[in-house]
């Protein structure tokens, strides 16, 4: 009877007990490993093999103790890895950016568009890029009785730097920094008011139109498909002064990058 107490005792002690919180703790915690690991991993370049000529054959003998001399002949097929060094890169994809389409709205808005962006390579590292972006989307405005939202649109032309960080066949990572100016439209929807609108933009809140600085920091992450096409996730810090300062926004945009041209 002692030893049937003892034995169910010590099962009790070693039953692991699973919570949601415990689970929740574990796997938060296995995310932030694999995130921390993910620099290193992207560092590390992985070696690819010759590329191939018309006749190459790679012959190994190998001796054994049971039987004679046995010789084999092995094709290496060519890499379809990324090597970066190509002059020209094109990235074209779609976008998401907020904004605030007056000085004294209380709520920002959420527009929607595209982004298409060239970079000349200069070396391993540096390159010269040129953007453009346009993005359109609705604001709520001021209190009135004659609009709820209206249509806002945005057309970013900059240019600036990137800079390639770490990298293998996989993946790289890149930085970018742009300055430009972005036109604004903020009336459009007032102004084709059937019979004329009651009202002005500046009274229901919004900006006139304008063409304002603008500038973005940020980078992406290109996940090799071949040599020459990637798909791209690319996050940016915005800034732009359309009021009477300068005030920072939020874009990401996903789509896809062709490398052309050899340095």
């Amino acid at each position: 009877m002692l030893q049937a107490v003892n034995l169910e005792s010590a099962r009790q002690k070693t039953t692991p007990t699973s919570t949601p919180r415990a689970r929740a703790v574990f796997a938060g915690l296995a995310l932030l490993a694999a995130l921390a690991a993910t620099p290193a991993a992207l560092a590390q370049d992985t070696p690819t093999p010759p590329p191939p000529t018309p006749d190459s054959t790679s012959t190994s003998t190998s001796t054994t103790t049971a039987g004679p001399r046995v010789t084999s002949q092995v094709k290496f097929e060519g890499s379809r890895a990324a090597s970066y060094d190509n002059r020209f890169e094109v990235y074209g994809g779609l976008s998401f950016m907020n904004g605030q389409a007056g000085q004294d709205l209380p709520k920002r808005y959420n527009m929607g568009g595209g982004e298409g962006m060239v970079t000349y390579w200069l070396g391993n590292h540096l390159g010269i890029a040129g953007d453009y972006r346009f993005e359109a989307g609705t604001t709520p405005l001021l209190p009135n009785p004659y609009y709820n939202r209206v249509l806002i649109t945005q057309n970013i032309a900059s240019g600036g730097v990137q800079w390639r960080g770490p990298k293998n066949r996989y993946a790289a990572v890149d930085y970018h920094a742009l300055f430009g100016a972005s036109r604004g439209v903020f009336d459009h929807a007032i102004q084709n008011y059937p019979g004329g609108s009651p009202v002005t933009a500046q009274q229901v809140g919004l900006y006139p139109n304008t063409t304002t600085p603008w500038g973005a920091v940020g980078g992406s992450i290109d996940f090799n498909y071949s040599a020459n096409l990637a798909v791209r996730l690319s996050p940016d810090l915005i800034f732009e002064h359309f009021g009477t300062e300068t005030r920072e926004y939020v874009s990401v945009s996903l789509g896809a990058i062709y490398r052309f041209g050899k340095r």
